[in-house]
């Protein structure tokens, strides 16, 4: 037999390489099969050939929302997630110029991969529909991730206006209960990032973050009137590794409310009022334990707010609050700038009772301004009287023109004062109480 000629050769080599190339763009095709959706006749392919976080994107638009701030894009949220879970630093994106009506959705993340974005753009909107909410206690809730991310330039609007003239509701029909819900709820989350986005109108807090490790929060806005009922910027509780900073609070309520079960908690260069101020509390409600450790709140301003920084306590309960500071607070127009509370109650009567949670070593410095009622309120347990707080450079002077202004309190407090301290604060004890009761609780040991 003839052996193969030159051209024969190159023939067959030709021929081969099609063959290779043919076979690679059907692979390639099938694979890329896999991130289409199939949307109004069309097919979208979701890559992104530049990546420049690493992985896929995936618009809401492209799964039918519609973003016209009426029809239901409920569904494409969900479709959009199911998808985005699938892939590392993933993107889901929710585009700018439109309004997406979102009804209570939860983003799991128990199967997820890791890093996903979810960049908001556009505005989310809230249904204001009782029959919405049925059985639901938060609007959009977000567990199990990690390394997860919102970012971006867009809103959360929960138009809570609808829910803040009533505490529930109830069908006549089959006695469904629809309590005021949060609007965005973290749980189980760890390496949790929210910047530059605006929360707003929430039914009741705002954000809440539960058992998460390792939280950072910045350049966003939180805001809901001065009169709306419960409506917390930040709830904390359980979380621990937390960073909050850069960020503006203007609710009905605590802007930053720091609950049990919190540690390592950085709170610096934040805008508060109105609302209640930053406060750790209220713990220990039904004589449940609490503990709080390692609270660090400085470089902050609070205009307008009922108190400045504050513990709150309630009788009967058991735990401690240890190693908190306070420091670079510029107060205006607050009627409380200083309180501890451990007899607090929200209720017209509360039982007195002995056990309360131990509050050591705090510390209040460089805490200057104006108040309205009362510039410090230390109201400490008998049985457990407050430990080592430490009060330096404090300069707090009625509004000019104010009313009802009342002389420092103390009760049961003991500590140190480095001078100056406007006004004087003759009540503060110093030494060490003689109090029996210890103020170390085993449940609350590192």
């Amino acid at each position: 037999m003839r052996g193969f000629s030159f051209k024969n050769k190159t023939f067959v080599i030709l021929t081969s390489t099609l063959v290779c190339l043919s076979t690679f763009a059907v692979c390639n095709a099938a694979t890329t099969t896999k991130y289409r959706r199939h949307t109004g006749g069309h097919h979208q392919v979701h890559t992104d050939k530049s990546k420049p976080n690493g992985g896929l994107k995936f618009n809401v638009l492209d799964y039918g929302a519609k973003g016209d701030g009426k029809s239901d894009d409920t569904k494409a949220f969900q479709a959009a997630w199911a998808n985005a879970c699938k892939a590392e630093a993933s993107m889901m994106i929710v585009p700018s110029g439109y309004k997406f009506l979102v009804g209570p959705t939860s983003f799991t993340g128990s199967n997820c991969r890791k890093n996903i974005i979810f960049q908001l753009d556009g505005t989310i909107l809230a249904p204001t529909s009782s029959k919405a909410w049925y059985y639901f206690d938060h609007w959009l809730e977000f567990t199990n991730l990690e390394g997860f991310t919102i970012q971006g330039k867009g809103t959360f609007d929960g138009r809570g206006s609808v829910w803040w003239t009533k505490q529930v509701t109830v069908s006549k029909v089959d006695k469904r209960q629809t309590s005021k819900p949060t609007a965005l709820m973290f749980a189980g989350g760890s390496k949790v990032t929210i910047t530059g986005i605006t929360i707003q109108n929430s039914p009741q807090f705002h954000v809440t973050f539960d058992s998460c490790d390792g939280v950072l929060v910045h350049d966003i806005s939180i805001s809901s009137p001065g009169d709306s009922p419960n409506t917390d910027g930040i709830h904390l509780r359980d979380s621990k590794n937390v960073v909050i900073h850069h960020t503006n609070l203007a609710c009905g309520d605590d802007c930053i409310s720091i609950q049990t079960g919190c540690t390592n908690i950085l709170v610096h260069d934040v805008n508060c009022g109105p609302g209640h101020g930053i406060s750790i509390g209220s713990l220990g409600i039904d004589g449940n334990t609490a503990c709080v450790s390692n609270v660090t709140v400085r470089n902050i301003n609070i205009h307008g707010t009922m108190t400045g920084v504050r513990i709150k306590t309630w009788q009967g309960a058991k735990g401690l609050v240890r190693g908190v500071s306070f420091s670079n607070i510029q107060v205006s127009e607050v009627e409380f700038p200083i309180m501890i509370d451990q007899y607090y109650c929200d209720h017209s009567i509360c039982e007195n009772r002995t056990s309360a949670i131990s509050i050591v070593d705090v510390a209040y410095e460089n805490i200057k301004g104006t108040y309205t009622v009362q510039p410090m309120h230390l109201s400490c347990s008998d049985s457990k009287p407050c430990m080592n707080l430490k009060l330096s450079n404090i300069e707090l002077k009625p509004k000019p023109n104010g009313h009802r202004m009342s002389e420092p309190f103390c009760w049961q407090a003991f500590g140190e004062l480095n001078a100056p301290i406007v006004p004087e604060l003759d009540c503060l004890q110093e030494g060490k109480s003689s109090s029996k009761w210890g103020h170390h609780d085993a449940k609350c040991a590192a």
